[in-house]
């Protein structure tokens, strides 16, 4: 087993042939900050790139949860500054999508916003019994513009992607495999074994066809790159305003939002 230890946020090691990237942050149940994201990138760039790494597994730190999506402590109004909307979100999902090799989301605990967000784009999800899958956005005066809610929609399907954002209900493990959001659910204690096994057989494939494949997928949905990139900046202005941080507040605050005032 190799390690890497140029990281804070991330725990990067390679076992044999497949590489791990974890969220180290179980203290913010692995919500990411503009730094996470960016170590993410680097750690997808280096394990994409090494010939010695066929597959590569994202997963989080500590038995709680996944990821929680964006740090709101880091917030502010504006995250720390990195990307459109103050964290590199667009770089981050275009990583994961265009890294040359299949990336699978180990799911222990709860992959909620921007971490079932994750969920989606990776090329394929293992869960534990205990995990939990769901959108907060419209309860936290947030949204996904891009692969988060497009791409969802061909995951799952129209009908269930708008449920899952309109309604903000969380998903058991055995749920998300129903609707096509994960592959497996397995017991709780067999997930690390799972997910190796499944990464271990990926590294016995032909890598170029694995690349091909990856990239044939992708170009399905590439669009999306787009709609992704002009959703963030309406996302920024929506950020900017009184409505979006009636979310964060009533979070701060310990209290239900109060979005109806907003109501044109």
């Amino acid at each position: 087993m190799t390690t890497a230890t140029d990281f804070e946020d991330i725990l990067y090691d390679v076992r044999n042939r497949v590489a791990w990237i974890t969220i180290n942050r179980p203290e913010k149940m692995n919500a990411f900050r503009g730094q996470t994201c960016d170590e993410i990138i680097r750690a997808l760039n280096r394990a994409g790139y090494d010939r010695e790494v066929g597959a590569i597994v994202l997963a989080g730190a500590g038995e709680k949860a996944f990821c929680t999506g964006g740090d709101q402590s880091a917030h502010n109004g504006n995250y720390d500054g990195r990307g459109t909307i103050g964290l590199p979100m667009e770089e981050l999902h275009d990583a994961i999508r265009n890294v040359p090799k299949p990336v699978i989301a180990r799911v222990q605990g709860f992959a909620i916003g921007g971490g079932n967000v994750l969920c989606t784009i990776c090329d394929l999800t293992i869960a534990s019994e205990k995990a939990v899958f769901g959108q907060v956005g419209p309860k936290m005066g947030s949204v996904d513009p891009g692969y988060g809610t497009a791409f969802l929609a061909r995951v799952v399907g129209e009908k269930k992607a708008r449920e899952i954002w309109y309604l903000n209900r969380r998903y058991s493990g055995a749920e998300a495999v129903a609707m096509g959001l994960a592959n497996a659910v397995v017991p709780h204690d067999q997930l690390d074994a799972e997910v190796q096994k499944w990464a271990e057989e990926i590294c016995e494939r032909s890598p170029t066809a694995l690349a091909i494949a990856k990239r044939s997928f992708n170009a399905d949905t590439a669009h999306q790159a787009g709609i992704a990139g002009l959703g963030m900046y309406a996302l920024k202005l929506y950020y900017d305003t009184e409505e979006s941080r009636e979310g964060v507040a009533a979070l701060t605050e310990r209290r239900k939002p109060d979005f109806r005032k907003y109501a044109k």
